[in-house]
């Protein structure tokens, strides 16, 4: 028999790892619902010409591509989608005879990317997406809305500090205008990359594409500039480059600031390097770190986009942000500040006398289970301490004993063994699931 090896670009959890990273998709699932957007799931592939055509490294994304027959009658090249963004605007073209504009959908499904394997960065991941999409016009209140629900969601999971930047293509694009720049696009991807390779990189690569050193520099000092108010604009003007895109772009993007610190101070920072590469964003766009571990990049992404969805007659303006699960759960695991505090959600073994005793243990675990209680029967009979040791070993709080007396509950972590009748005896809330236990995290509740 060959010898089994992992694939890299392709984690897979321990189940303690596992009931985290479960307890991270409950709580933005839950999130996402009480924001009033419903769940959809798209199919895994999509046409490679759709997926190759939202710019120049979309290609490079496109993972496991082959020809298919559709049918007996058609084949086509299919990929793996790289994103929720593009199948959602394929969904809503599709089915836009069914849906109620504007139509609010969440996403939670895996993606796979052609990447090279990284640190956060795999071929196989997790993303939990929400978007806003309408027919005809958008209005740009969503665009303030979904950032306040991502911030919602984190709130609630045990994640460190975090900042949402945003920033709005109209204002680099008209900025490159004023400076005579005509690579746009290609300009955007090279600055895209700043947190990565840093500033000397970028103008080197800057200068590389055909601009002049003072232009580069014009260019870095427009994507040094951030504020968590409005104050952005007066900073991009002092630069004295003008041009009626950025006007609109400085103006949208106060409106946002403005209108997100009536609801939430300080949350949003406008961030004036943040592009995103993909060419199907056209306004708004969002980032968000980890602060502290800024190096790691954004846990959280998106933007709108006006042009994504059309069928030539009506056209269906979208603005999305999808959290990176795996990449976000991953990185809290490995620097080992998340775990669960078992490796499974059984919080009562009923622990066995003889095998002659399994039919009645598993009435008392079937009446265990009715009123929601995580229960498993001991595999096998045994000494009772074999029994308990193996409840331990996964962390399991509770052993349930048949005595002379009658069945009784033991807590193994403090000792404590007392009657119970499985028609009322329940384990304390706190021990019912499993918790997540942090370890040196400093979260956005703690610190507001």
């Amino acid at each position: 028999m060959s010898k089994v090896t992992p694939l890299s670009g392709f984690p897979e959890f321990l189940p303690s790892d596992r009931l985290v990273e479960l307890q991270f998709l409950d709580t933005i699932r839950e999130t996402f619902e009480l924001h009033g957007f419903a769940s959809i799931e798209t199919r895994a592939v999509e046409p490679v010409e759709r997926l190759s055509n939202q710019g120049e490294d979309a290609d490079k994304e496109i993972y496991g591509v082959r020809r298919l027959a559709a049918n007996a009658d058609e084949d086509a090249a299919l990929g793996l989608h790289f994103d929720l963004t593009v199948p959602f605007a394929r969904y809503v073209l599709e089915n836009s005879g069914k849906l109620t504009f504007p139509f609010r959908r969440y996403q939670i499904q895996k993606v796979w990317r052609g990447e090279r394997p990284q640190e956060g960065r795999y071929r196989e991941f997790t993303q939990a997406d929400i978007d806003i999409i309408d027919s005809g016009e958008l209005p740009f209140h969503y665009e303030v809305e979904l950032p306040l629900v991502i911030a919602d969601a984190f709130r609630k999971l045990p994640i460190p500090t975090f900042r949402i930047q945003v920033n709005t293509r109209q204002i680099p694009e008209g900025f490159y205008r004023g400076l005579g720049i005509e690579d746009i696009t290609g300009t955007l991807r090279i600055v895209d990359k700043l947190d990565k390779i840093g500033p000397d990189k970028v103008t080197d690569l800057l200068t590389a594409a055909g601009l002049s050193a003072e232009t580069a520099k014009q260019v870095l000092r427009l994507a040094e500039i951030s504020s968590t108010d409005a104050s952005f604009a007066d900073q991009v003007r002092a630069l004295g480059v003008q041009h009626e895109i950025l006007d609109e772009g400085l103006e949208r993007l106060s409106q946002i600031m403005t209108a997100a610190n009536e609801h939430a101070p300080g949350l949003l920072v406008a961030d004036l390097k943040v592009a995103r590469g993909l060419d199907y964003y056209t306004g708004t766009v969002y980032e968000t770190q980890l602060i502290g571990d800024e190096g790691y990049g954004s846990i959280c992404s998106g933007g709108r986009y006006d042009s994504l969805a059309s069928d030539g007659r009506t056209t269906y303006p979208g603005v999305g942000i999808s959290i990176g699960v795996s990449r976000l759960v991953h990185r809290l695991i490995s620097k080992g500040l998340l775990k669960a505090s078992r490796s499974t959600p059984t919080a009562v073994v009923i622990a066995l006398n003889s095998e002659d005793d399994r039919t009645e243990a598993m009435r008392t675990a079937i009446q265990l289970r009715s009123r929601g209680i995580p229960v498993e029967v001991a595999p096998a009979a045994a000494k009772f301490g074999k029994q308990i040791r193996f409840a331990d070993r996964r962390g399991i709080p509770f052993v349930w004993f048949s005595t002379e007396n009658g069945p009784e509950v033991k807590d193994i972590r403090s000792g404590e063994q007392v009657p119970a009748d499985a028609a009322t005896w329940a384990p304390p809330v706190e021990d019912l699931r499993p918790a997540i236990e942090t370890q040196g995290i400093n979260t956005q509740e703690e610190n507001s």
